[in-house]
């Protein structure tokens, strides 16, 4: 499929399985790039096209904790964390702490929302609806739980779970982090801490709410990129 809008050409980078600070470096020095872009057109009153990015990755076990975090939501402290072969990383998103290990996708758009739209409350939608689309197709019912970021299943009832948790950043219009789906991924690292600082919700993933099925990774991330595509109509390179 093919959009009509060239400034929304993004490039798809497949990252793998990749230590969480080498990704947070290689985010941050694309939106770097974009923002230079960005300021020398202005300066020089140029209308050349700026960049956008999207990273798709795993990365081993860790712990991050958004600005507006609180430390006691990690309920490890240095050596307990050691002991369970995971790190802890305090980043400039927003939200508070959730976990990152193998068999969870995470999604790092690095966009120039000039390209798109400026408005980061319509971004966040976007980012949730697409997670929302996919899951239906693999058969599970999710939505949004009023008040909080993120996918959940079952959000109004005393059973709801938090499937995909989201955190982003955006300066100059440019965002990054973004979001981490749970797919295959090792559940009782979410026992550590309490995620995203909400205490009276459980966590899941796609392979606990669809236990009767082999859940293919890679399967789920083509979805996710294809309903990440139609909805922000992008066309990838």
């Amino acid at each position: 499929m093919t959009y009509p809008d060239p400034n929304r050409t993004t490039e798809l980078i497949r990252a793998g399985l990749i230590d969480y600070q080498q990704a947070w470096d290689y985010q941050q020095q694309l939106f770097d790039e974009i923002v230079a872009q960005k300021m020398a057109n202005r300066q020089n009153e140029l209308q050349h096209p700026t960049s956008n990015y999207l990273i798709t990755c795993e990365h081993p076990p860790v712990y991050t904790l958004g600005k507006s975090g609180s430390d006691e939501n990690l309920l490890l402290n240095e050596e307990q964390l050691k002991d369970i072969g995971a790190t802890f990383h305090k980043i400039n998103r927003g939200g508070d702490i959730t976990h990152h290990g193998p068999g969870q996708l995470v999604v790092y758009p690095i966009l120039d929302l000039e390209n798109f739209f400026t408005d980061i409350h319509l971004y966040l939608r976007n980012l949730e609806e697409a997670v929302i689309r996919m899951l239906d197709k693999l058969g599970i019912e999710a939505g949004r739980y009023p008040g909080y970021t993120g996918v959940w299943i079952e959000a109004e009832k005393p059973t709801a779970r938090k499937i995909c948790a989201m955190g982003v950043k955006c300066g100059r219009w440019v965002t990054m982090h973004g979001i981490a789906l749970n797919v295959v991924n090792d559940l009782k690292y979410f026992d550590y801490i309490v995620p995203c600082g909400i205490k009276d919700k459980d966590v899941t993933s796609i392979q606990r709410e669809i236990p009767e099925q082999v859940v293919d990774f890679q399967e789920v991330e083509k979805l996710l990129l294809q309903e990440i595509q139609e909805i922000f109509q992008i066309d990838w390179k």
